[in-house]
This record gives structure tokens, sequence and C-alpha cells, in this order.
């Protein structure tokens, strides 16, 4: 089990609701995140559009 005490430089960026372990997390200090679940498998089609936008947007500033 991840929890949110277990982190540096790190901002918490996902809860889970039911057991408030850690789900995603967001890096202070290079462009990354990541979430611990499968944001393509919905439960909606475009529930995590948001993360996908970000991640094409991370990858633009680093090609320019």
């Amino acid at each position: 089990m991840v929890l949110e005490s277990d982190f540096g430089s790190v901002q918490v960026s996902h809860l889970n609701l039911n057991d408030g372990t850690v789900e995603g997390l967001r890096l202070r200090d290079v462009p990354a995140f990541c979430v611990q679940y499968h944001p393509e498998a919905g439960p909606g089609p475009h529930d995590s559009v948001y993360l996908f936008q970000e991640f094409a947007r991370l990858m633009e500033g680093a090609a320019g």
C-alpha cells in the first residue's frame, strides 16, 4: 500500500476514495506524472481524456 506520507518532492494528484491510498503523483522537479490505474479502461469514454491531453502537452514541451 502506498501512502501520501511516503513521498518527498512530489504532489499527490489522485487518492483512492475507499482506502486513501495514493493513485497518482506529479513530480515537482521534472515534467512527469503517473497514475496507478488504467485510465483508458473507463468507466466512461472521456473520464481520463485530461490525462492524455496532459501527456501530449508534456511531450510537445520536450520536443520544443
